[in-house]
């Protein structure tokens, strides 16, 4: 067979599957219990008919022995024959002792079993012989060569139509029961995928439309239900996904929207009418500021992206972290001598975290520049970094405004600006905080917050220590 005609092969459903399985394993029971059966007869069958021939064998050989000659009571035994209703016993007695050796038989032995078909061996036992009309016999010789011989055999016609009409009636039985196991398969089978069917139901009609649509899980079998409890499971994470997709993607346009329209604006009012120099140069400068929103918009999606992406690699090293923290510090002390603030390092010389350099000094950076924009003169940032047994934890602190409790649960939410209009006149687009929330998952560690209104916030990050990154 062709890979391509094996390829074309529709597999079995389940249902069909059950069926064979329900099917074969009820008739294979049945097909077992009525052999056994059967060969338990016909074992039977054979044990007494051996039983009774050889003990008429040796009963006849007893009274021919305890007699000299031919007597009548011996030919009387012996032209009898014997045995039960349904078996006929053949007789031939054959007496070497004395000067003149007799024989006598059953009458009818002759035609029916020739001399020669008997065993010549005395220890062979029972054996069958078919006769030239079709009767089946069972013969047995027992005795002395020099002495009484005694041939036997008994007729077992009656037993083997017996057995042909048992064989005969249990194929009937074996017929009708395969029909009635593979039609009682077939409903079984039936009855236990019609819970699968209203799975795969419901799975048909759930689209980007209906997402909110779940398996209703009452009355299902319990391997069925942990299969629905966790295709629900599974929906409900798409549905998040797809909600966050769909305003990641409002909020991408709206975010392009704005300084493309600017850009678009300032160059129709230039090309508007004839201007001077100095004014087409405040018109590219306000163009060059756009477009540098836009560069640190696309930056900041660009990044996010790839550090959703299971597969990107993050490149690790072991970095001490006071001395980053102070790195950071000296690069925003200018900007916080000028906003009256003050800024400070509180870290242990010896903590070592293993991360990206990098990625970890733009998290504090996005911290401290919030931080900075959210404090008034006269306040105060600072960043701590202390040992956990299970992570290094990194504090950003600021005694600023705060954020509302309605505010919390979003603000590491791409796009999400506590203050709508501040933010929109500093030019930030709302995905700092969601950049830092990013690099810290990145390196299997966690972002937090706390805050109160005109008290300040805090920030942690926890990074894990290298054998928990390993881990994960």
């Amino acid at each position: 067979m062709s890979s391509k005609t094996v390829a074309n092969c529709r597999p079995w459903s389940l249902a069909l599957r059950l069926t064979v399985w329900y099917a074969g394993s009820a008739f294979s029971l049945v097909a077992l219990t009525t052999g056994y059966l059967y060969f338990a007869l016909v074992g039977q069958l054979v044990e007494e008919d051996d039983e009774w021939l050889t003990g008429k064998a040796a009963e006849t050989r007893r009274v021919a022995e305890s007699r000299t000659g031919d007597s009548p009571d011996l030919r009387r035994l012996v032209e009898t024959g014997g045995g039960r209703a349904a078996e006929r016993i053949y007789l031939r007695v054959n007496d070497a002792r004395g000067p003149v050796p007799f024989a006598v038989e059953t009458p009818g032995l002759s035609a029916a079993v020739p001399t020669h078909a008997f065993p010549d061996n005395l220890t062979t036992g029972v054996r069958d012989f078919r006769s030239e009309n079709g009767r089946l016999y069972r013969l047995h010789v027992e005795g002395d060569p020099a002495g009484v011989i005694v041939r036997a055999a008994m007729d077992r016609t009656e037993d083997e139509e017996l057995l042909e009409g048992h064989r005969r009636r249990l194929s009937y039985v074996l017929v009708v029961s395969l029909v009635v196991c593979s039609v009682g398969g077939y409903r079984l089978a039936r009855q236990g995928v019609r819970p699968i069917e209203g799975v795969t139901a419901t799975a048909q009609r759930i689209g980007p439309a209906r997402l909110g649509e779940r398996i209703d899980t009452r009355g299902l079998p319990a391997e069925v239900s942990d299969l629905a409890g966790t295709f629900n499971a599974m929906l409900g994470r798409l549905e998040d996904a797809f909600n966050r997709l769909s305003r990641f993607s409002a909020d991408i346009a709206h975010e392009l929207r704005n300084p493309v329209n600017n850009l678009r604006g300032e160059v129709e009012v230039a090309l508007g009418k004839d201007r001077t120099p100095n004014e087409y140069r405040d018109v590219l400068g306000s163009c060059l500021e756009e477009c540098g929103r836009l560069g640190r918009l696309i930056d900041g999606l660009l990044f996010l992206a790839r550090s959703e992406n299971p597969g990107a690699e993050l490149r690790t090293e072991p970095v001490n972290v006071a001395t980053e923290l102070v790195a950071v510090r000296e690069f925003f002390d200018p900007v916080a001598t000028e906003a009256g603030l003050t800024l400070a390092v509180d870290a242990s010389p010896d903590l070592v975290v293993q991360t990206d350099r990098t990625l970890f000094q733009r998290a504090v950076a996005n911290l401290v520049t919030n931080a900075l924009a959210h404090t008034p003169t006269g306040g105060t940032v600072t960043i701590v970094a202390t040992h956990e047994p299970a992570a290094i934890r990194v504090d950003v602190r600021d005694t600023g405004e705060g954020i509302s409790n309605n505010d919390q649960p979003h603000i590491f939410d791409r796009f999400y600006r506590a203050d709508k209009v501040r933010t929109s006149s500093t030019g930030r687009v709302g995905l700092g905080l969601a950049i830092v929330k990013g690099i810290v998952e990145w390196h299997g560690g966690s972002v937090s917050a706390v805050s109160k209104l005109g008290t300040g916030t805090t920030v942690t990050l926890r990074f894990p220590h290298p054998k928990q990154m390993t881990k994960t």
